[in-house]
Parts: structure tokens; sequence; C-alpha cells
């Protein structure tokens, strides 16, 4: 066998499994955000497979502020095997309308479904029934998403601010003003409230929809929270229980 075919070969019987699964107020994939960071007050949780509920698999990890997480799209379902499909994505930041090459971006529809995403480490606590558990914020990961490897963020190899953005430094992006009734506001906790606002923000509707008058529903923290938009502004209509 060659060197290549013996790589290929290695790769092919690697059997990767979750190391923890992610909780968070957004169950669906309509309002997940973007990016991960663009909201940065959205909380979430990082639980631990039984393997790896012991204080030791996250000893030292409390002295870091950031956390890298590779996790996997699998709200997505299984992709063709036909990759050629898949080699050219629609952009939101380019108005859903425009391609470039699936590795020219952050689409979430990619050969091997892996994320990866910086997230804001709040606190890490030691429980009972599900071990050390990561509370974060900033995440763009919808609830029940398999996790399978945790990295701490370093800023001396991590952090470039002089690096090139591609399309994204050509594209501008403003955030939607949300107006949102206090006797629906008042139907979440603060936490949950400044999260849920950042999200709404965001605008969560597919870049290609622009009907003032539609409706659409996001489901937040066990409640549908139903919203339209129109001139720059979103505004939400109704609060229903699920």
């Amino acid at each position: 066998m060659t060197p290549l075919s013996i790589i290929i070969s290695i790769f092919a019987c690697m059997n990767i499994e979750p190391i923890a699964f992610f909780h968070s107020p957004l169950t669906s994939k309509f309002g997940i955000p973007r990016q991960s960071g663009l909201t940065a007050s959205l909380p979430g949780r990082i639980v631990p497979e039984p393997a790896y509920r012991h204080e030791e698999a996250v000893r030292g990890l409390e002295a870091f502020s950031h956390l890298w997480i590779i996790w996997e799209f699998s709200a997505n379902g299984r992709q063709s095997s036909d990759a050629s499909r898949h080699l050219t994505v629609r952009p939101p930041r380019l108005g859903g309308n425009e391609r470039i090459g699936v590795f020219a971006s952050r689409s979430p529809f990619r050969p091997n479904r892996l994320g990866l995403s910086c997230v804001r480490i709040r606190s890490i606590e030691m429980t009972d029934g599900e071990g050390p558990v990561i509370y974060v914020e900033g995440a763009d990961l919808m609830d029940g998403t398999p996790i399978y490897d945790l990295k701490p963020y370093v800023a001396y190899a991590d952090a470039h601010p002089d690096a090139r953005c591609g399309f994204v430094d050509q594209k501008e992006w403003q955030p939607l003003h949300v107006e949102f009734p206090d006797a629906l506001a008042r139907l979440f906790a603060a936490d949950e409230l400044k999260g849920l606002m950042e999200v709404l923000a965001q605008d969560p509707r597919p870049r290609y929809h622009d009907d003032p008058q539609r409706v659409y529903g996001m489901p937040f923290a066990g409640r549908d929270v139903r919203f339209r938009v129109a001139d720059g502004k979103l505004i939400v209509c109704e609060v229903v229980s699920l």
C-alpha cells in the first residue's frame, strides 16, 4: 500500500464518539446564531458523557476564559454521498443568493458536518449526576448537539487581529432593532431574555425572506416566540408555551 492509501485506511477505521452534549434554550435550527460570539449572553451547558464525568477531565480549565468546541451539525441529516452537491454554498452574509466554495465559507453543509465554535466559560460546576458541567455563553449550537472535543482558547496562538476575512470584510452587517413588549418579556428569566434579545437582533429569518407581514415562530426555552420584521425592526407579536 502507498503511504496515502495507508492514511486513508486509518481514517476510514477511526470511530469518533461524542464526549459531551450541548444544552441550549434553542431547540430547533431556526434561530441558531450564524456564528459563535454574536450573541454573547446566550447561555448554554456542556454536559459530559459518563466516561468523562470526572473532575480530572477538566482540571485546570477554570483558569481559561474561553473554549473551543468541536461538534457536529447533527440536525442536518445524513448528506448525500455525492460530494459535488456541496462544493459551493450560499452564505447569508452575501444575501443567500451568491455562491462561493464550501471551504471559503462557514456553512453548516460540509463534507463531514463538523463545526468549530469559540465560547466564553461562565463557570464549571461539579454535580452529582452529570459530573463537571461547563456553563458557557455565546454558542451557536442547538440543544442536543453532540460534542467531540474541547480545547482551551489561547490568545498567543489563536488571535490574529490583522487577519483578512474575504467577503466578510466587504459586507457590513447591521443587527435589527428589537421591540419586545414588557408583558411578553416578563415571561422569561433575566438571563434568558438577554440572550433571546441578542438572537432576535441577528435576524433569524432566511436571508431571502423579506415579507414585512409574515409572522415567524422561533422555539426558545420552552416557548414559541412569534415576530415579524419590517424596516430594520423586529417586533415580537406573541409568546406561546410549547
